[in-house]
């Protein structure tokens, strides 16, 4: 056509574009079972450091494997077990005094303009619809994502098998990375395994420090009601940078403060003072070894992980964003490098 230009496709385009679609259309088909893998991967890469440590000391590989992961798995079950009798009786024993607190807090918020404190009966369907919002979002992401007990014996059965596997990540990576970036992609996945593994722990470890002082804190030094519960919020709240203790330290104030505002001043002023040894003291000596992901990088993991997942894939989004940002800055890297020595 004068003035225009045709369009020539040949047949190897169509043919290639028609396999990009099969290949986008197979994944969308097996998307649970590829977020499963992810998670399993997650799961297997967070134990890596213990496991080679144990192997570094002689142990077999099988041994440390098993070792770490019934460690882990036994701690957590005990500390449920042993957690729930108290935070059920602390939630018993403030929903009969839970009207005594409404009175206090809904003229000041019923003056704001919050249409749920205009009653307790209003309140209560408020946040009865809330809860039921928020329960079936969660159940509906983890239905979806892991379906229940078989899924999830299937994600930690998958991660127990990589973590058996040894180097079974390495082979892949190695198989399908270019040969000339082959030893640079082995290199950054080893680091980017010990910088996550290494920055998760230390994070569950300041958490706990906080929670265990803030109990400490309010049942041994102010005698406040429902310590384990608040202390609980403050360690949880912990794992989210900046944010987290903030959001923490505004609840517990206004929630102490409903008894008595001088014990709630001298409560957010030791709760500070937690938070400096926790940020200035505890933080640097966990991280000498490890290098710390960015703030920015782990509130986006941590809202983009809950809006899919919930709770848990808030947590596990976190090192999968740490692995892709130690492959995107290295390789940013490298390519500038490469540019430098071209010029």
């Amino acid at each position: 056509m004068e003035g225009g230009r045709n369009l020539d496709i040949s047949w190897g385009t169509i043919f290639k574009i028609g396999l990009a679609f099969l290949f986008f259309y197979i994944i969308y088909l097996v998307r649970d079972i590829l977020i499963w893998f992810i998670f399993a991967l997650i799961i297997s890469v967070l134990f890596s450091p213990a496991i080679i440590f144990l192997q570094r000391l002689r142990v077999p590989r099988i041994l440390s494997v098993i070792f770490v992961y019934v460690v882990f798995f036994g701690i957590l079950g005990l500390a449920v077990y042993f957690s729930i009798p108290m935070f059920i009786s602390e939630i018993q024993q403030f929903s009969q005094l839970f009207p005594e607190y409404f009175d206090k807090i809904a003229p000041p918020l019923k003056g704001l303009g919050i249409e749920a404190f205009e009653s307790i009966e209003d309140f209560t369907l408020a946040l009865g619809a809330m809860l039921q919002k928020a329960s079936s979002d969660i159940l509906s992401a983890l239905a979806i994502f892991f379906g229940g007990v078989g899924s999830t014996i299937f994600v930690l059965s998958m991660a127990l098998f990589l973590s058996l596997e040894e180097n079974s990540v390495e082979r892949v990576i190695a198989l399908l990375s270019p040969k000339r970036y082959e030893n640079f992609v082995l290199a950054v996945w080893k680091r980017a395994q010990l910088k996550v593994a290494g920055w998760f722990g230390s994070r569950v470890l300041t958490c706990l420090f906080v929670g265990i002082a803030v109990f400490v804190m309010l049942h041994f030094f102010f005698g406040v009601k429902y310590a384990f519960v608040l202390s609980l919020l403050a360690g949880v709240l912990d794992f989210i940078p900046i944010l987290g203790p903030l959001i923490a330290g505004v609840l517990i104030f206004l929630f102490i403060s409903l008894d008595s505002w001088l014990k709630g001043v001298f409560v957010i002023i030791g709760f500070f003072l937690i938070q400096q040894i926790e940020g200035s003291i505890l933080s640097p000596v966990l991280t000498k070894k490890f290098v710390g992901l960015p703030p920015v990088l782990v509130l986006i993991s941590l809202s983009i992980g809950g809006k899919l997942l919930g709770i848990l894939g808030a947590v596990l989004a976190i090192p999968l964003a740490g692995i892709l940002f130690e492959f995107l800055r290295d390789f940013l890297k490298k390519k500038k490098e490469e540019k430098t020595i071209v010029v």
